[in-house]
């Protein structure tokens, strides 16, 4: 096999065979302006306490799912709030993007806010409740329904809501079609315990982000020019072994992108690090989300559900975002870089930023849980299966019996040994 040439410099000219010396190209880019950072009030302007119907000023109000509508009960009207992106402006040109915006209820969290007094309007009794467990309450005096309007610091309130779709019907069916799917293994106890009629309505927390980028990556690709099979002895056998002969060259890609809509968990049990003994990764799974229709925050959207405030700012997900902008810099080369048939490896990667839109949104997901026992009796895995509560996109985790894999690979590894055994019968016949 003869030698390929040595693997060029990563400030080799991009796509051309490697001259000793050359000078490494320039990549001058101009100043960015510097920009000072924004925030878009995103607040209702409602005083807390009550939020009233917009025809008769009752404050009985609950979203339906079957009119998939904010209903009052009273006078039955139904309406739904604007889209956060029109009523705020938030729908710009991402490609005009500069500097960090940052919609008010993505301003870092303050831990210390967990009690509110919330005053009544209607007969002006306070009510105290604790924040970190609800954003409602009823007066105790008049009975009136009280809500959290404001963007208290905590995490609590959410720049945008995007209200369920799915109903729970609807979502019990999934569930029980992908259990259905995965009972073959499944351990006993949770066939003899699955109730998807446990499954319980949720909104988590999403810090949604625009980006307008500018992204480098560069690296080694390999062309083949030749391919050729060598025979040896190795004892009594013959050994082929099939050798490869390429040119090597440095590859750069350099391109301006638009992100719109990249979404991330804001809350810090769904990280990879806090998902120790349960499944929650699966909510990765049931992306995407249209953020893009989430409507500006009430409070009386998370009536009937529940909901988790966010606990992660924005500086807590900076390199899980870039990281992500990295992933679609490397698929957006991916179809520049067809010619190197032995593929490139990327050695040097960067993003700059030019500027960014930020938004926390509360999504909607179905979830069901199964609590896992060890032989203590104690609950060592918790499983959950999520479904998308706008598209019905559906993953989860369920346990398997290890008895029941074990003996199905044994019978395969029987299976294929009889059928190895008779073409091995056979083979002496002919």
């Amino acid at each position: 096999m003869s030698n390929p040439p040595p693997p060029r410099p990563p400030w080799a000219h991009p796509d051309q065979p490697d001259p000793a010396g050359q000078p490494p190209p320039a990549h001058p880019q101009p100043p960015a302006p510097e920009v000072e950072d924004r925030i878009i009030d995103t607040s209702s302007g409602r005083a807390d306490g009550l939020a009233r119907c917009p025809s008769c000023g009752g404050t009985d109000i609950a979203y339906s799912l079957q009119q998939k509508a904010l209903v009052c009960g009273h006078c039955r009207s139904a309406w739904n709030e604007p889209v956060l992106e029109t009523e705020f402006g938030l729908d710009s040109s991402i490609a005009e993007l500069r500097g960090h915006t940052m919609a008010s209820g993505t301003q870092d969290v303050r831990d210390d806010l967990t009690q509110m007094t919330l005053k009544c309007q209607g007969c002006g009794a306070e009510v105290v409740i604790n924040v970190d467990e609800q954003l409602h309450a009823r007066c105790h005096w008049c009975r009136q329904h009280l809500s959290v309007n404001s963007q208290i610091p905590n995490g609590a309130v959410p720049d945008a809501v995007l209200p369920f779709q799915l109903t729970r019907e609807e979502a019990i069916a999934r569930i029980e079609e992908f259990a259905g799917k995965r009972r073959t293994f499944a351990l006993g106890a949770f066939k003899n315990e699955f109730v998807p009629e446990n499954v319980m309505g949720v909104y988590i927390p999403y810090l949604v982000v625009d980006g307008n980028l500018h992204a480098v990556v560069q690296g080694t690709g390999e062309v083949t020019t030749r391919q050729y099979t060598v025979s040896r002895k190795v004892g009594d056998r013959t050994v082929r072994e099939t050798y490869y002969d390429a040119d090597v060259y440095a590859v750069e890609r350099a391109f301006d992108m638009l992100v719109n809509d990249l979404t991330v968990e804001s809350s810090e049990r769904y990280s990879a690090g806090a998902a120790r003994g349960a499944t929650t990764n699966v909510l990765n799974a049931v992306q995407p989300y249209d953020v893009h229709a989430a409507v500006v925050y009430n409070p009386n959207y998370l009536k009937g559900f529940t909901s988790e405030r966010r606990d992660l700012n924005v500086r807590d997900v900076d390199d899980q975002v870039e990281e992500k902008f990295l992933a679609i810099a490397r698929a957006k080369a991916l179809p520049t870089i067809s010619r190197y048939d032995r593929g490139v490896r990327w050695e040097q990667e960067g993003v700059g930023v030019r500027g960014t839109r930020w938004v926390s949104v509360a999504v909607p997901v179905w979830l069901y849980s199964y609590g896992q026992r060890n032989s203590q009796g104690t609950v060592d895995m918790v499983h959950y299966i999520a479904v998308n509560g706008r598209t019905g996109t559906t993953m989860g985790s369920v346990p398997v019996s290890h008895p029941k894999i074990f003996a199905a690979s044994c019978a395969v590894g029987t299976v294929v040994g009889v059928i190895a055994a008779v073409i091995g019968v056979l083979a002496m016949f002919v």
